[in-house]
């Protein structure tokens, strides 16, 4: 049915583009009450074609706007969760989302020491580069 009242509202849309273009250029608009009307004070019938159309056009853009209204589930797209929106088959997230790291390999897991050994040393952080613009 949205269908069908789009494609009435589409051809409404150029029809009326079409008669408004093929009128005279007279000086006066449609609801123009007097003072710029000429001497014949009836509209012609490209005139009363224009009411029409614009009236009709008028009424499926009403009609579209119900329609749409209803179509939508009455929620807001701020109330759905992420949760919800993503699918259940996605990658579990890292251990550690902050570190920009990839994850260690299994056999350097974070496990302690054997009791004689000492601790392995770890690398020392990268210095931050200088970002200053000379």
């Amino acid at each position: 049915m949205e269908t069908v009242v789009l494609t009435i509202h589409l051809i409404l849309a150029l029809l009326l583009i079409g008669v408004v273009l093929l009128q005279r250029n007279e000086g006066g608009a449609l609801l123009s009450g007097g003072g710029n009307m000429q001497a014949r004070g009836q509209a012609t019938g490209l005139t009363k074609l224009t009411w029409i159309f614009a009236t009709a056009f008028i009424c499926t853009s009403i009609v579209l706007a119900v329609m749409a209204a209803r179509n939508s589930g009455g929620g807001s797209v701020v109330d759905t969760t992420p949760e919800a929106a993503a699918p259940a088959e996605t990658a579990p997230a890292p251990a550690d989302a902050d570190s920009l790291l990839p994850p260690a390999p299994a056999d350097e897991a974070l496990t302690p020491p054997p009791a004689g050994e000492p601790a392995p040393a770890e690398a020392p952080a990268p210095a931050p580069a200088d970002t200053e613009a000379n």
